[in-house]
C-alpha cells in the first residue's frame, strides 16, 4: 500500500467511505485529554480534593464516551447537516433531528454510560444533592459543556489548518509559476546565444570554434549549476563574463564593455541567472542596434545584503514616448522578482542615446 503523509482509515457504510485521518484522531485525543485535565483540576481546587484520585478513573470512563459522541457529531452529523441539498428545508429538518439525537446522547446516553461504569466497577458514584435531584440534567451539564469545548477548539483548529493550507497552495502556485518563468528565460537566453554563433558561422569567422567553447561553458552552467534554488554570486559573475566574451566575438574593437563589481562576500546566495536578463538585454536590444561606438557598462555592488546592478548601453537616437516597452526578458524578470523578494526595485529609463536599467534587491527579503 502506498505510504501517505497521514494514514487513512476507512469505515465502510454501504457504498460510502468515510475517511478518518490519523492526524484528525490525534487532535480529538488531545482535546479529550485537555477536557479531562480541566475537570480534574476543578476537583483538585474544589472543596473535594480528598476524592481526587478516586475521580480520575471516573473522568477517564466518562470522557471515553464524550470523545466518541463528539467525534460522531462533529465528523459525521454536522457535515451531514451542512451538506448541500436541493431545498434548504431538508437541511433544517435533518439538523433538528440530528441535534435532538445529540442532546439525547449527551444527557440520557451519558447517564446510561455512567450506570454501565458503576455496574462494571470502574466508576465510583459521588452523589450530591443536585445529582440526586435530577441525575439526567446533572450529566447533561458535562455533556453539553464538552460539546461546546470540543466545538470551539475544533473551529480554531480548522481555521488555522485552512489558513495554512491556503498559504501552502499559494506557495505551490508561485513555485509553479516561477519554474515556468525560468523555463521561458533559459531557452530564450540560449536561443539568443545560438544566434550569435550562427552569425559567426555564416560569416565563416575563425572565431566560431572559440564561440562554441564559450557556449559549452554556458550550457554546462545551465545544466549542472543553475538547476538549484541558489548559487554563489561569484558563479553568476563568471557566467556573465563568459556571456560578455561570447558577445564580444561578434564585434570589432569598436565595442566597449566595462564590467566591474564591488562585492563584500562572493559566496552570497543568489537565484541563478537572475541578473542575466538585464545583461542580455543590453546586447540584444542596445549594442546590436547601435551603428557607431556601441558600449555596455555593467556594475554590480553587494553591501550588507543590498544588491545593486546598473546596466547602461548605447542605443540609436530615441524619438517617441518616454515610457519603455518591455520585452519578454524584462517582463519575466520583473515577475520573478515579485515572486522571490519582498523588497526590490527595477527601473528602466530610455534617454536619447542611452538605455539604463537599475536593479536593487534586499537579498534578506527572500520569501
Amino acid at each position: 500500500m502506498k505510504r501517505e503523509r497521514f494514514a487513512d482509515i476507512y469505515f465502510m457504510n454501504g457504498k460510502t467511505k468515510t475517511p478518518v485521518v490519523w492526524e484528525r484522531m490525534k487532535f480529538y485525543l488531545w482535546v479529550a485529554l485537555a477536557w479531562t485535565l480541566l475537570w480534574l483540576f476543578a476537583y483538585l481546587v474544589s472543596k473535594e480534593p480528598s476524592t481526587f484520585w478516586l475521580r480520575v478513573p471516573n473522568e477517564l470512563w466518562r470522557n471515553i464516551y464524550l470523545l466518541s459522541i463528539n467525534i460522531l457529531f462533529f465528523e459525521g452529523s454536522w457535515p451531514f447537516i451542512l451538506k448541500k441539498r436541493k431545498y434548504l428545508v431538508y437541511n433544517i429538518l435533518v439538523g433538528i433531528f440530528l441535534v435532538w439525537v445529540q442532546m439525547m446522547l449527551m444527557s440520557y446516553g451519558l447517564y446510561g454510560w455512567r450506570h454501565i461504569g458503576v455496574q462494571l466497577g470502574v466508576y465510583t458514584p459521588f452523589p450530591t444533592p443536585e445529582q440526586l435531584a435530577n441525575p439526567i440534567a446533572f450529566q447533561a451539564q458535562a455533556g453539553f459543556g464538552s460539546m461546546f469545548f470540543f466545538g470551539v477548539i475544533k473551529h480554531v483548529y480548522d481555521y488555522r489548518k485552512l489558513k495554512l493550507s491556503a498559504q501552502l497552495l499559494r506557495i505551490q502556485k508561485q513555485e509553479a509559476e516561477l519554474n515556468y518563468l525560468k523555463s521561458q528565460t533559459n531557452p530564450h537566453f540560449l536561443f539568443n546565444t545560438l544566434n550569435n554563433i550562427y552569425s559567426l558561422a555564416r560569416d565563416k569567422s575563425d572565431l566560431a570554434p572559440e564561440s562554441i567553447v564559450r557556449l559549452s561553458k554556458i550550457l554546462r552552467y545551465m545544466l549542472y549549476e543553475a538547476g538549484g534554488e541558489f548559487i554563489a554570486i561569484e558563479q553568476e559573475i563568471k557566467i556573465i563574463n563568459d556571456y560578455i566574451a561570447l558577445e564580444k566575438l561578434r564585434y570589432d574593437e569598436s565595442l566597449r564593455v566595462n564590467f566591474n563589481h564591488d562585492i563584500e562576500d562572493m559566496k552570497q546566495a543568489l537565484p541563478p541567472l537572475l541578473l542575466m536578463p538585464l545583461v542580455e538585454n543590453a546586447f540584444k536590444h542596445g549594442v546590436s542596434e547601435t551603428r557607431s561606438r556601441p558600449y555596455v557598462n555593467i556594475h554590480i555592488a553587494v553591501n550588507k545584503r543590498q544588491l545593486m546592478l546598473t546596466v547602461k548601453n548605447s542605443t540609436e537616437q530615441f524619438v517617441g514616448e518616454s515610457s519603455v516597452k518591455e520585452n519578454i526578458g524584462l517582463s519575466n524578470l520583473r515577475r520573478q522578482l515579485e515572486l522571490l523578494y519582498t523588497d526590490y526595485s527595477l527601473s528602466v529609463r530610455q534617454a536619447e542615446y542611452e538605455f539604463t536599467a537599475i536593479l536593487k534587491i534586499n537579498l534578506a527579503s527572500h520569501v
